[in-house]
């Protein structure tokens, strides 16, 4: 199938097909006499794979060690395991950041209702109070590091 097919039949953008190619995470498929690429029905099956991990918030970095045991399994899974258990613990401290910052934007918007009517928004000067960057920091950006770090390539843009 070309390229296009791959496309439709994995709903998957035709670039992000592309990057994954250059990636490696999808094996360079044959070329047609006319140079077009010709995708088997196991790049689909490895690009549903790739979008499925993709869909639970793996990095591309978690999903290259998967893919490696995809291709050479061992005797046991314990690598997939040790992969899936560091997933795990991101997404909790992602849950933990998440709350955090839902906290801190109820806690601002409670400034708006707690003005009185004349008075500058609350909302705009707690904004414009600076941000705590000491080690006990509550500001959840400031402590994350999932996505940052791991999901780098992921957050500018490739899905």
């Amino acid at each position: 199938m070309k390229i296009g097919e791959l496309a439709h039949a994995a709903a998957t953008p035709i670039e992000t097909i592309r990057f994954y190619e250059r990636e490696g995470l999808i094996p360079a498929p044959e070329r047609t006499a006319s140079n077009y690429r010709s995708y088997e029905a196991g790049h689909l099956q490895r690009l549903v794979f790739i979008r499925r991990c993709r869909a639970l918030d793996m990095a591309l970095d978690e999903v290259r060690p998967l893919l490696a045991f995809m291709d050479h399994p061992g005797p046991d899974c314990s690598e997939v395991n040790q992969v899936l258990d560091e997933h795990i613990h991101h997404v909790t401290a992602r849950i933990k950041e998440l709350r955090t910052l839902e906290r801190e934007l109820r806690e601002l918007r409670a400034r708006c209702a707690a003005a009185s009517p004349g008075q500058a928004c609350g909302i705009l000067q707690g904004l414009n109070q600076p941000l705590d960057s000491g080690p006990d920091a509550t500001t959840p950006g400031a402590a994350h590091t999932h996505v940052g770090r791991v999901h780098r390539r992921a957050a500018a843009g490739h899905a």
